[in-house]
C-alpha cells in the first residue's frame, strides 16, 4: 500500500508534486503554530480570534520564503539524510521576521514567545518531513536513486529537442535538469519547461556555479561546427558531455534517455564531414544485386545500411563470422517491416541474403556468384588489426591477399559490373604485415584491371575509422570507464581519422567513379595526435588529466611504446601527384603495381610458402612484391617463434 502511494506521488506531473509539497508545508506550519501555543500555555487551545491572524501570517511568510529560495522548483532535490543549508537559512530569516513582528507590533491574545517557538518547530518539522521522504525514496530505489546523488544537468539547446529531453529526464528521475543554454537571444533570460535559459557565453561559469555534473547537447546533427566550438570551451570543466541523435528522431518519439551518447573525437574533427554526392551513391546500388564481403564488420555493415537505403534489388551479406552476420542481417531485416512489402517510396523491398563463407573458399564463393550473379561487389573482408596480424602473419597474408585475389578473379569471371576493394592508409610504405598484405591486395586489383575485363575495378584507401572494432576510441572509452590509465604507444604518434558513415560513403562514391584500377583517397585534413585525442576524451568525460605536474588529477595517460610494425605516422599516398576527381574531397592516386603475369608468379611463391608454413620465405616474397615494405626486423608470429625455439 505504501509502495503504491509513493508510486502515485512520483508519477504526478511536476505541478502536482509542487502542490503536494506546498500543502505538506502549509500543514506543518499550522501544526507547528498550534504546538507553539501548547508549549507556551501548557494546554491545547482552539485556534480562534487573533490566533487565525497570527497563523495566516506564519503560513504566508513561510511558504513565500521557501518559494523564494526555489525550494519547490525541484520537489525532491532537498530531501536528504542531512539538513539542507538553504532550509536552515530561510527558517532563520523567517524566524527573525516573525519574532520581530510579535516583538514590535504584537497581536492581541497571542503570546509573544509564539513568534520564537513556532519558527523553530517549523524548521524541525520541515527537515524531518524531508528526511522521511529521503528514507522512503532510498528504500524504494536503493542508494543510486537517492536524489541527493542525482547528476545535475545543463542542457545546451532550448528548442523542441531540449524540451523533450527535460521531460524525459523528469520521467526517468535519474538526473536533475538545472538550466538551459541557448544561442537564441529571444529565449535568453526567460524560462522553458520552468528552467532558466542562459546565454552561451556563461556556460563555463554556470557549470562551476551550479555544480553541473553533465552537459547534454540537444543540437541538430548539422550543427557540427557549433558543437565543436562548445566542446573546446568546455574542455577541462570537469563536466561530462553527452549528445543526442537527430532532432527528427526526437520528434517522432524514437529517442529515450538511453540514446544519450558520450562525445568522441569525431565531434572535434578539424574539418566538416564530407558531403556525399547522391548520384554517385546510387549509381552502382540502386535496383542492382549488390554483394558486401565482410558485411558484419564496422565498414561492411555501414556499407550494407547505406546500400539498402538506395534501393537495391538484392543485397548479399557475406561474412565468415556467424555472430557478426546474424547481427547485421537481423538489423536490416528489422528496418523492413512494412506488412505490404513496400519500401518507403513504394518500391518492392529488396531481398537480403546472408551468406556464411570465407572469401578464401573459392568453391563456395564460385557457387554464390553463379547463383546470384551480383552486379556490384564491395570487398571489405580483411584482417585489419596490426598487432594480431603480426602475431599470425601467414593467416593474415592468406586471408587478405588471396581472399582479395579470389574475389577479384571471380568478379571478372562472372562479369561483375563494379568491384571495389576497401583498403587502408597502412598500405602506404608499410612497416607491418597487415599494411603490406593490403598493398599487395591493391596490386592484385590493379593488375586485374589492366587486363581490360568487363569489370570496373577500383581501390578506396582511407585512414583510421572512429568507433570501428579495434580502434582507439572504444579502447580509450573502456579505459576511462575503469579509471585508467589510457595507453598511448608514443607521445608523438599521429593518425588520420574519419567517421564510419564517411568511410562508407567514400567507398560507394569512389567505386562509382572507378574504371581502370584507380586508387582513390580522401582529403582527410590534418592528422590528429593520439595523445591529444586521449586528453580530450578524458576531459569530455568529466575528468582531469593526472600527470607529474597535476598529481591530483583523475586519469593518467601511460606511454607503452610502439608495437611491432607500428609507425609514428601514417600516409595516404605512395606517389606525390594526386589528381582531382569529380568529387571535391576525393583524390585519385597514381600508384605503381606489378604486371599481372609477374604478380601471379609472386602469388604462387607466396601460396607455396604459406602451405609450407615458412614465414621467412613468405616475408621475402612479400618484400619482393611490395618493395616499399620496411619491417622493423622483429618477428612476433607465435608459431614461428615456437618453431625457432624447438
Amino acid at each position: 500500500m505504501k509502495s503504491q502511494l509513493i508510486s502515485r506521488l512520483l508519477e504526478l506531473p511536476r505541478g502536482g508534486k509542487r502542490a503536494v509539497a506546498i500543502l505538506l508545508d502549509t500543514t506543518l506550519s499550522v501544526a507547528s503554530f498550534w504546538a507553539a501555543l501548547y508549549l507556551r500555555l501548557g494546554e491545547w487551545v482552539p485556534i480562534v480570534g487573533n490566533n487565525w491572524i497570527a497563523l495566516g501570517i506564519a503560513v504566508i511568510l513561510a511558504i513565500t520564503a521557501l518559494r523564494a529560495i526555489g525550494f519547490y522548483n525541484s520537489v525532491f532535490r532537498h530531501s536528504g539524510s542531512t539538513i539542507d543549508p538553504k532550509l536552515l537559512h530561510v527558517c532563520l530569516g523567517y524566524g527573525a521576521i516573525y519574532s520581530l513582528l510579535f516583538t514590535f507590533i504584537g497581536i492581541d491574545g497571542v503570546p509573544r514567545t509564539v513568534g520564537i517557538i513556532q519558527p523553530i518547530l517549523l524548521f524541525l518539522a520541515v527537515a524531518a518531513s524531508r528526511a522521511a521522504i529521503y528514507a522512503l525514496l532510498a528504500n524504494r530505489h536503493g542508494p543510486r536513486k537517492d536524489i541527493e546523488v542525482r547528476e545535475r544537468v545543463l542542457i545546451f539547446g532550448a528548442g523542441n529537442t531540449g524540451r523533450h529531453l527535460v521531460r524525459e529526464l523528469r520521467r526517468d528521475r535519474t538526473a536533475v535538469p538545472v538550466c538551459f543554454v541557448d544561442d537564441d537571444p529571444s529565449l535568453q533570460n526567460g524560462k522553458v519547461e520552468s528552467l532558466m535559459v542562459h546565454a552561451p557565453d556563461r556556460v563555463r561559469d554556470l557549470v562551476e556555479q551550479l555544480d553541473i555534473n553533465k552537459v547534454l547537447l540537444a543540437l541538430p546533427a548539422q550543427a557540427r561546427r557549433r558543437r565543436r566550438e562548445l566542446l573546446h570551451e568546455l574542455l577541462g570543466s570537469k563536466a561530462e558531455i553527452q549528445t543526442l541523435p537527430g532532432v527528427s528522431d526526437i520528434l517522432r518519439g524514437d529517442i529515450r534517455i538511453t540514446d544519450l551518447r558520450p562525445l568522441t573525437i569525431s565531434d572535434l574533427l578539424g574539418r566538416p564531414a564530407v558531403a556525399p554526392n547522391p548520384d554517385l551513391i546510387e549509381r552502382d546500388g540502386a535496383r542492382a544485386t549488390v554483394m558486401v564481403t565482410g558485411a558484419g564488420g564496422s565498414i561492411g555493415s555501414e556499407l550494407a545500411r547505406q546500400i539498402l537505403a538506395v534501393g537495391p534489388a538484392r543485397l548479399i551479406l557475406l561474412d565468415s563470422s556467424e555472430f557478426a552476420l546474424y547481427t547485421i542481417h537481423r538489423e536490416l531485416e528489422e528496418q523492413m517491416t512494412d506488412p505490404l512489402g513496400n519500401g518507403a517510396n513504394g518500391n518492392i523491398l529488396p531481398e537480403i541474403v546472408p551468406i556464411l563463407a570465407s572469401v578464401c573458399d573459392q568453391r563456395r564463393i564460385n557457387a554464390v556468384m553463379q547463383r546470384y550473379r551480383p552486379q556490384t561487389i564491395y570487398h571489405a573482408a580483411a584482417y585489419k588489426h596490426v598487432p594480431l596480424v603480426e602475431q599470425n602473419a601467414l593467416e593474415g597474408l592468406r586471408n587478405n591477399v588471396f581472399g582479395t585475389d579470389n574475389m577479384a578473379m571471380l568478379a571478372a569471371k562472372y562479369g561483375v559490373r563494379s568491384f571495389v576493394l576497401v583498403s587502408t592508409d597502412k598500405a602506404v610504405r608499410p612497416t607491418n604485415v597487415m599494411g603490406a598484405s593490403k598493398r599487395l591486395s591493391e596490386q592484385a586489383v590493379q593488375a586485374r584491371a589492366a587486363l581490360k575485363s568487363a569489370t570496373r575495378f577500383s581501390v578506396v584507401r582511407f585512414g583510421n575509422v572512429l568507433g570501428s572494432s579495434g580502434s582507439v576510441v572504444p579502447l580509450f572509452r573502456h579505459q576511462i570507464a575503469h579509471g585508467g590509465p589510457l595507453t598511448v604507444t608514443h607521445r608523438d604518434v599521429t593518425r588520420y581519422f574519419m567517421t564510419i558513415p564517411e568511410a562508407a560513403q567514400l567507398v560507394l562514391q569512389a567505386g562509382a567513379m572507378g574504371s581502370r584500377g584507380e586508387v582513390f583517397v580522401l582529403d582527410m585534413g590534418e592528422p590528429v595526435r593520439v595523445w591529444d585525442l586521449a586528453v580530450n576524451m578524458i576531459e569530455l568525460s568529466g575528468y582531469s588529466l593526472k600527470s607529474e605536474s597535476h598529481p591530483e588529477g583523475d586519469v593518467e595517460i601511460r606511454v607503452v611504446g610502439l608495437r611491432p610494425g607500428e609507425k609514428l605516422y601514417e600516409e595516404l599516398l605512395i606517389g606525390n601527384d594526386p589528381q582531382p576527381t569529380m568529387h571535391p574531397r576525393i583524390m585519385q592516386a597514381n600508384e605503381p603495381y606489378v604486371a599481372f603475369a609477374e604478380l601471379q608468379r609472386h602469388l604462387e611463391n607466396l601460396a607455396d610458402a604459406i602451405a609450407r608454413n615458412d614465414l621467412g620465405a613468405a616475408l621475402a616474397t612479400l618484400q619482393a612484391t611490395v618493395p616499399e615494405y620496411a619491417p622493423d626486423g622483429r618477428i612476433v608470429d607465435h608459431l614461428h617463434r615456437l618453431a625457432q625455439v624447438a
